[in-house]
């Protein structure tokens, strides 16, 4: 199980390492991650690509399942808020690309490839390795309230960032667009929610299924 845990985690970090470079490679040659009428330069681009919630999410997982690959059973404070953090981002990230943005997008080529590496296949290997491997028990309640100040600054920054340059990540937080101020107004607290109601349930499987890996932290 222990050696199974350390090739899942591998895995999972690897394609999430792949997404984000291709991704970065993609956006720096020019193409976007959703489509504008006129694109941006070049340090421009390069910028916005780290404003996206979904590069970040992905980018926790490949940081913490790079280091499971190497010490399934490791364990510390912090490590408990990151490991939280970058499993309900990574739930939240698939979940919001399937039912909000998904029919938004027509991609083809190396960006169809990028955007399901982020999207669906870095998701499912990294809540599927979390659900078979753990570790857990890990991810209490005070961590989970360290981990909400992750989408709370995201937030908070795209909207300066939005006061400053006039640029949003997605089209639900534009408020130029149809919907206006309430519609940004609503889809921050659906997300908000989503994030709140996940994080629990993230907590309640945590604490309920057998504790993984079965050998000491540091072995």
């Amino acid at each position: 199980m222990h050696s199974c845990a350390r090739r899942w985690h591998l895995l999972t970090a690897v394609a999430a390492l792949l997404a984000l470079v291709l991704q970065l490679v993609l956006v720096m040659s020019g193409s976007a991650v959703l489509a504008e009428d006129e694109g941006p330069g070049l340090a421009a681009r390069t910028a916005r690509f780290f404003g996206y919630f979904t590069i970040q999410a992905n980018a926790l997982v490949a940081a913490t399942t790079a280091v499971l690959a190497r010490d399934p059973a490791y364990d510390g404070p912090r490590w408990r808020a990151f490991r939280g953090a970058a499993t309900v981002g990574i739930t939240i990230t698939g979940l919001v690309h399937f039912v909000l943005l998904r029919p938004l997008l027509d991609l083809d080529g190396l960006d169809r490839l990028a955007d399901s590496l982020l999207h669906l296949v870095v998701p499912a290997l990294a809540v599927a390795g979390w659900l078979i491997f753990g570790p857990r028990p890990r991810i209490g309640l005070r961590e989970l309230s360290l981990a909400f100040l992750w989408p709370v600054a995201w937030l908070l920054v795209t909207f300066a960032v939005r006061a400053a340059t006039g640029w949003v990540p997605y089209p639900f937080l534009d408020p130029d667009g149809d919907a206006g101020w309430a519609g940004v107004t609503i889809a921050c607290v659906g997300i908000t929610v989503l994030f709140a109601l996940t994080a629990l349930a993230v907590h309640a499987v945590d604490r309920r299924l057998a504790p993984q890996p079965t050998i000491p932290a540091g072995r």
